[in-house]
């Protein structure tokens, strides 16, 4: 994974609550194991007509939003059942964070886990964040992983938590497996010590 530390993007208002993982990445694309095209799946529902064209009404085909980064969404986003498929999606799809009010805990995980970035703030500011994509599609946020933090247009500043484990692992640029890599010499040290206290018992 490349290392996540900070960067600018428009956004993507999609103003619906409690999206569940379903409509995010539709079941009949489960059987796909690799990550590779997810993104032409993402929203497949609600994106594209019943003959395949695309719905010029969703908010994904319109071209003033094209090549946004950060999708703003509904409150409880990612609930329902437990599919690594849906932060493909989002992933494949361009998008590189999600800013809601609240995310189910295993799709925040699952998103962490793949380079996606889930950005929690309180109902007031994801309002306004909302309004200003709405009014001004060319606008543009920075988000900083380091300090936990979005710049506003106006000078202003919005802080989200993060867990301090999965927030290393993103500006290292590494998985769970990779993080533990990491310590691979303090491993096999611990490890050599340990056989030789076994040895002497």
């Amino acid at each position: 994974m490349a290392e996540f530390t900070q960067f600018s993007s428009r956004m993507l208002p999609l103003s619906v609550e409690n999206v569940d993982t379903d409509q995010i990445i539709p079941a009949r694309f489960l059987k796909a194991i690799d990550k590779n095209g997810m993104g032409a799946a993402l929203f497949a529902d609600w994106r594209y007509d019943a003959d395949g064209t695309p719905n010029s009404n969703f908010v994904l085909n319109d071209p003033r939003y094209q090549g946004a980064q950060i999708l703003l969404a509904g409150d409880n986003f990612g609930c329902g059942s437990s599919r690594e498929h849906a932060p493909w999606a989002l992933t494949g799809f361009g998008f590189r964070a999600v800013i809601s009010t609240s995310f189910a805990d295993i799709f925040r995980n699952n998103a962490l886990k793949n380079n996606l970035l889930p950005i929690s703030v309180d109902a007031e500011t994801l309002k306004s964040l909302f309004d200003l994509a709405e009014e001004a599609p060319a606008v543009e946020i920075t988000v900083y992983l380091e300090n936990q933090s979005i710049a506003l247009p106006d000078g202003n500043s919005v802080s989200f938590p993060i867990d301090p484990f999965f927030k290393t692992c993103l500006l290292k640029g590494v998985d769970q497996l990779g993080y533990i890599l990491a310590f691979e010499n303090e491993i096999t040290a611990y490890e050599q010590t340990a056989f030789s206290r076994r040895r002497k018992i």
